[in-house]
């Protein structure tokens, strides 16, 4: 098993929250070992039937035996038990670790997330330092790092399982959890959001594209953020009114899904395209977003354009960190011009830190302009 990044709490209840395929189960199984450990899985047909009639039988649990920790994966399947576990956090000396493919359930449900008495972890798929040794680009850049898609040796089980994922998945357990009223609509829009993915969202396009309204449209990026299968960049500005109004942009969170959705895994990603650009832009924008959450420290993430047309990838603010201006670009060779609206932007402000991030092996400063190696960089911005 690969080590990985993410600390859980060890005195304390928490939410893991991620989605399906991610590693949740296996993460869990591996940090709690001891016989004092309650395990419930829900995605066992038997404890879904069990705990669904009654869920008291958890207490008589714990009124039969003592535990140090009550783990419960898949708790949005039975969102009574988190009454449950309330109520004995409150009463007794147990901690539970709850896991769940989606916060949004239990958020719109009868929970709120146990009002502080447990911390929020998201986990996403492997990053390329969980990875080490195993970690290709390429491959990265085309099928994404879900754990399963590591595992597999051959093109056509990654096709098979990436298609899979997203029909099943993506598509019919959204549905089942009752996120979605009508699946034709939403299976429509995953194609179209997928093809779109890191341009800035036209609402009003998409929902023509789709045969829908610009309101549905808006609830099914939020649906992709809750379940965490996305990430909504919205638009930087110093004022908040003015960030809230400009539209943002949209990742989704691994490469592999991306390409499933937008029906391009047999077709081959080509050094120098657009399509080459924007796969290593959506790597790159997911690896911080995901190392960034690893650390446990609040941060914004966010995107600029300018009237002129100066576009900024990505904006980090980071609680303890100078803000970041981050530009990303698929090149090997870096040049100046490819600093161009960094260079425009620092004009105007001043006070924040210019990087940018490419496949250039060389570090150089270029002015005021800090270059990385991307992997490098990485860990100048974490």
């Amino acid at each position: 098993m690969l080590l990985r990044g993410i600390s859980l709490p060890k005195n304390y209840s928490f939410f893991l929250f991620g989605p399906r395929g991610t590693g949740k189960t296996t993460l869990l199984k591996s940090e709690f070992t001891s016989k004092d450990v309650l395990y419930i899985d829900l995605l066992q047909p038997r404890n879904f039937t069990t705990y669904s009639r009654d869920p008291e039988v958890l207490s008589e649990q714990l009124a039969l035996k003592r535990y140090s920790w009550v783990v419960i994966d898949e708790v949005q399947k039975v969102p009574a038990l988190l009454d449950l576990a309330h109520y004995h956090i409150e009463s007794s000396e147990v901690y539970f670790a709850l896991s769940g493919s989606s916060a949004r359930k239990i958020k719109y449900g009868s929970a709120n997330l146990l009002a502080g008495r447990a911390f929020t972890r998201n986990l996403f798929p492997f990053t390329y330092s969980e990875l080490g040794t195993d970690f290709d680009l390429s491959e990265t850049l085309h099928w994404g790092t879900l754990p399963k898609i590591i595992k597999f040796k051959t093109d056509d089980m990654r096709i098979q399982f990436l298609d899979a994922y997203t029909q099943t998945y993506l598509q019919q357990e959204i549905l089942q959890e009752q996120v979605i009223r009508k699946l034709d609509p939403f299976v429509k829009f995953l194609n179209v959001a997928a093809q779109m993915s890191g341009d800035i969202i036209n609402y009003t396009k998409i929902a023509s594209e789709i045969g829908s309204t610009t309101p549905t449209v808006k609830s099914y990026f939020q649906i992709l953020e809750d379940t965490l299968i996305g990430l909504i960049l919205p638009a930087w500005n110093q004022s908040i009114r003015k960030r809230q109004a400009s539209n943002p942009k949209f990742y989704f969170f691994d490469n592999g899904v991306q390409r499933a959705l937008s029906l391009n895994l047999e077709s081959q990603l080509v050094e120098g395209t657009y399509a080459y650009g924007q796969a290593f832009e959506q790597f790159v924008i997911n690896e911080i977003n995901r190392m960034l959450s690893y650390t446990n420290r609040s941060f914004n993430l966010s995107h600029l354009r300018t009237g002129s047309g100066a576009e900024i990838d990505l904006i980090v603010e980071c609680s303890g960190k100078q803000t970041l201006f981050v530009e990303i670009k698929s090149k090997k060779n870096i040049s100046k011009s490819d600093c161009r609206h960094l260079i425009s932007i620092k004009k105007d402000h001043p006070e924040f830190k210019y990087v940018l991030l490419s496949r250039d092996p060389k570090a150089r400063q270029i002015g005021e302009i800090f270059c990385f190696p991307w992997a490098e960089g990485l860990a100048e911005i974490l």
